[in-house]
């Protein structure tokens, strides 16, 4: 019982920089990729050429390597950086491609004739977005956005290349010194319950925002 209070509580020490990273991540690539989003949508073509190529280089390459280039590739070029901001600069323009791509097409999903209804009104752009257009693209940009912040939860693993104590490399090393296998269940638990966590709360989101949809 002993080892298995210490083999819990070594992980969850763990689970401080899974968690770190996770909330940091999301924190800033969230309003990072909806200003991607709106490049994209730029009627300048130049900005939303070179955007439109910077999400896909983010998303056509493995994060893993992402990780590797800022870690290791940077300091050729005069960019020294310890392991967690390489870590964060990696999460937080991967995520944010793939973010902007979710924001795009649900500001794409609303019918024009909204725009055109508002401005009836006497509405601003400003005022449009902010009261018809945002709510509703929130609404149905919510399921990918909970997939790919539960795909963020187990990719916060990636860390291990750069040598850093997160939850699961916390968990190889006791099974690896102990061989036992409890380290890897503890950890599995702890994913599922986040997923379990993030699930759920964001299906009260979709059925909070629901509404603007009716």
């Amino acid at each position: 019982m002993d080892k298995l209070m210490e083999t819990t509580l070594s992980i969850l020490a763990g689970s401080e920089l899974t968690l770190e990273i996770f909330f940091v991540t999301l924190f800033l690539s969230l309003p990072l990729g909806f200003v991607e989003a709106l490049l994209r949508l730029s009627d300048f073509k130049p900005v939303s050429r070179l955007t439109e190529i910077y999400i896909w280089v983010m998303r056509g390459s493995p994060l893993m390597l992402q990780l590797l280039f800022v870690y290791f590739a940077l300091p050729l070029v005069g960019i020294m950086l310890d392991p967690m901001p390489s870590a964060l600069i990696a999460f937080t323009l991967n995520y944010a491609a793939y973010f902007a791509e979710i924001f795009r097409a649900g500001i794409q999903s609303i019918e024009r004739g909204q725009y055109e209804a508002a401005r009836t009104l006497g509405m601003t752009y400003m005022q449009t977005m902010r009261r018809i257009i945002l709510p509703q693209m929130i609404h149905r940009v919510l399921p990918p956005v909970s997939n790919e912040t539960i795909n963020l939860v187990k990719d916060t693993s990636l860390i291990y290349i750069l040598a850093m104590n997160d939850l699961l490399r916390v968990a190889r090393t006791i099974v690896q010194r102990d061989f036992d296998m409890t380290a890897f269940f503890i950890a599995g638990a702890f994913y599922l319950f986040m997923t379990a966590i993030l699930t759920w709360g964001f299906k009260r989101l979709e059925e909070h925002f629901g509404k603007y949809d009716e």
